[in-house]
């Protein structure tokens, strides 16, 4: 049988101070579907006969999150994208969700995977989008890359989809820190409608349990240091640091309590860093806009610390 998610690659490597770390990434996607070192799993996984919940761990592109009425304009005109969320009416995750990846670079420890995007509905470019996965000695590194190859300029925004867990610690203990300064306001579709400075229960920067958290949310006003943002997730035995380059400005932060897993379903949260926020198609923030043959690149990754 092939799985719902196509070819399943699996990355090892030893870390220069012994450490073990493994990974499975899924050509439909170009998911991230395990993550471990030494053993301990980083990331919610799903079945091979299953496609990712929620989107568990795919690439987003050429936009994550959603755009309003999966309506936006271009040069004067309003593009109409198919609407891949009809309770909200929305064009969401971009337009790879579904599509398959073809390997161009593989060893033991990486990857690189290409998927092109040609014109459709609401969409006239044709970009190639580039996902690298890496295992080094601090953990896994993902590199996205997108390629012009349409005769006039083409905007483009990168995200990811990781559930992240830190092995068996139950997950209502463990404590989430987003170094956020800012929320996005959303109406009752969860489109923005402008940002708030955050609080209460929407105040991460200090840390909280992610039992008292009920988030599905973006964030902004990221804080900086040497040219990353880094959010943890924390339990007894580590800390898990998930870091992602400056150009990655925005932060959705998910929970639920109906993750599905063998033994049932479970609270889960996801922490998706983007180089856009939600509707950037219609805001323009963080959009890139590439020329002819342009390309761009972002990064973003996951390391841990035991306790």
């Amino acid at each position: 049988m092939i799985p719902a998610t196509g070819e399943q690659y699996l990355l090892s490597r030893t870390a220069s101070d012994g450490r073990r770390w493994s990974a499975i990434v899924t050509e439909v996607a170009a998911g991230l579907r395990h993550l471990a070192v030494d053993g301990l799993e980083l990331v919610e996984t799903f079945p091979e006969s299953s496609q990712p919940p929620s989107g568990m761990g795919i690439t987003l592109a050429p936009w994550p999150n959603r755009v309003e009425d999966s309506r936006w304009t271009h040069e004067g005109e309003t593009l109409q994208l198919d609407i891949t969320e009809p309770k909200t009416g929305s064009a969401l995750h971009g337009l790879l969700r579904f599509q398959p990846y073809r390997v161009v670079d593989q060893d033991e420890s990486s990857i690189t995977l290409v998927a092109r995007i040609h014109p459709q509905h609401g969409w006239p470019f044709t970009l190639d989008i580039e996902a690298r996965y890496a295992l080094g000695d601090e953990g896994l590194t993902v590199t996205y890359t997108a390629r012009n190859l349409s005769g006039e300029r083409a905007p483009v925004a990168f995200g990811t989809h990781p559930f992240f867990r830190l092995g068996a610690t139950p997950k209502a203990e463990l404590v989430v820190t987003v170094p956020a300064d800012l929320r996005y306001a959303v109406d009752e579709r969860l489109i923005p409608t402008g940002t708030v400075a955050v609080d209460g229960g929407y105040d991460l920067r200090a840390g909280k349990a992610l039992g008292e958290l009920s988030l599905d949310d973006a964030f902004g006003g990221l804080a900086v240091q040497d040219g990353r943002t880094v959010t943890t997730v924390a339990g007894p035995d580590g800390v898990l640091d998930l870091w992602q380059e400056q150009v990655f400005g925005w932060i959705q932060v998910y929970t639920t309590e109906t993750f599905p897993t063998a033994d049932g379903p479970e609270l889960a949260i996801a922490i998706e860093p983007m180089t856009a926020p939600p509707n950037a198609l219609n805001t323009g923030e963080g959009l890139q806009w590439l020329e002819p043959g342009e390309r761009f690149a972002a990064s973003w990754g996951v390391g841990y610390t035991a306790g």
